[in-house]
């Protein structure tokens, strides 16, 4: 993916100077609106919006990977909390040679998702939810954490994050300057001016903008994630040779209609599907949609025709899309070589885990990472879970009564 790696780095010179314009444009119509059109004052606006889009822009240079975690309360885990999906992770990024294995983390959410961020391999994360990880088998775990590798090895992470943390800057620059305008020093103006005509049509102006900017973002924001959710689909397939993995995790993931508890707008176009809204609909329009239609991108793995290369995923993608062009680059189309024959069918496995113990298994990883404790009970064996700081005062079973030591 040579050339989507080139054309996200160009891309996100241009994300960081358009949001930067769109920020300060806002800054100036606040600064001119709330100093009665003075021009030290709409110069002094338009100065503090540049100043707050550099400083935003550092922060996602140097922490916006953990801004994203924080946002989804993810919790980082370690091979002992969840052994499956710990060697999952390892096998995708050995298959794709990122040269670093990403850390791995469980976020406590009952609605299937899962997320890649870090601007470079070396601080990159991946973050799967509990929810996932009851839904999934391992093969469809594989293609899960496969796309999310893609993503990271094409560089779509350091865009969207950079992206991400500008349109959250634009969003809430834009809040405070409505707000300002309609309960703040804009009325008080009006009455002390008797509502000249220039402040007023300023007034409005400023208004129009603040409006105009975070819709603007948000657009520039959602339509960056589209092709490249295209692109780390193909990149699964090729990582894991098994297209049917992926194809059936994202409608598992589709048809759990369970809403995300993280609603940001911020972090929706980062999540492999987009997240059900409050109501478990996911509902977009062409314009405000993150993420290509789960029923097309299932129809383009399952297009592939036996192949798990490049070139049989474009073919696919031209066939289902109807769409003209280039998908990927010709230096990525011709390094593909040789069709790739995908893995064969798999027959489920003799003991395969139940949706209840897979359950169980990413709760206990969540608690454990979270520092909980666990206790077995040498009675009836039930596993208690407390907080490490309470794990000493706990001295007999709740279930049994099985005394653990004497008080």
């Amino acid at each position: 993916m040579w050339e989507q790696i080139r054309s996200n780095r160009i891309r996100s010179g241009f994300v960081v100077a358009g949001m930067g314009v769109l920020l300060v444009v806002a800054g100036l119509a606040l600064g001119g609106a709330l100093g009665g059109g003075d021009p030290g004052a709409l110069l002094l606006g338009g100065v503090a919006a540049l100043g707050i889009w550099f400083v935003l822009w550092l922060v996602s240079i140097q922490g916006g990977d953990r801004v994203m975690l924080r946002m989804a309360g993810a919790r980082r885990i370690e091979k002992r909390d969840h052994p499956q999906l710990w060697n999952v992770v390892e096998e995708m990024s050995i298959a794709s040679q990122l040269g670093r294995m990403p850390a791995v983390y469980i976020v406590e959410d009952p609605s299937p998702n899962a997320f890649a961020t870090g601007r470079k391999t070396e601080n990159a994360a991946v973050a799967v939810t509990t929810g996932l990880l009851r839904v999934c088998e391992r093969d469809e775990l594989q293609g899960v954490v496969a796309h999310e590798l893609g993503h990271i090895k094409n560089r779509d992470v350091a865009l969207m994050v950079t992206a991400g943390v500008m349109m959250g800057a634009i969003v809430l620059l834009a809040e405070v300057g409505v707000r300002a305008l309609w309960f703040g020093g804009g009325r008080r103006r009006s009455r002390s001016s008797g509502g000249g005509g220039a402040e007023a049509i300023l007034m409005v102006v400023a208004i129009v903008l603040l409006i105009l900017a975070p819709i603007l973002s948000q657009l520039i924001y959602f339509s960056l994630s589209r092709r490249r959710e295209y692109l780390a689909d193909a990149s699964a397939a090729l990582f894991t040779r098994y297209p049917e993995g992926l194809a059936s995790a994202l409608e598992k993931i589709s048809g759990v209609a369970v809403p995300l508890a993280d609603q940001s707008k911020v972090t929706a176009p980062m999540y492999i599907v987009r997240p059900p809204g409050p109501d478990g609909a996911m509902r977009a329009t062409s314009l405000t949609a993150t993420h290509p239609p789960v029923a097309e991108r299932v129809r383009i793995l399952r297009s592939m025709a036996g192949q798990a290369d490049a070139r049989a995923y474009e073919r696919a993608w031209h066939q289902v899309t109807g769409k003209g062009g280039a998908l990927m680059g010709a230096r990525t189309l011709a390094a593909s070589g040789v069709a790739l024959a995908a893995a064969p069918e798999r027959a489920p496995e003799p003991h395969a885990e139940t949706r209840a113990a897979r359950a169980r298994q990413a709760s206990d990883a969540f608690l454990s990472a979270s520092g909980y404790a666990r206790i077995p009970c040498p009675g009836c064996g039930a596993i208690l879970k407390v907080p490490s700081e309470l794990a000493g005062a706990v001295t007999a079973c709740p279930r049994c009564g099985t005394r653990f030591r004497d008080e």
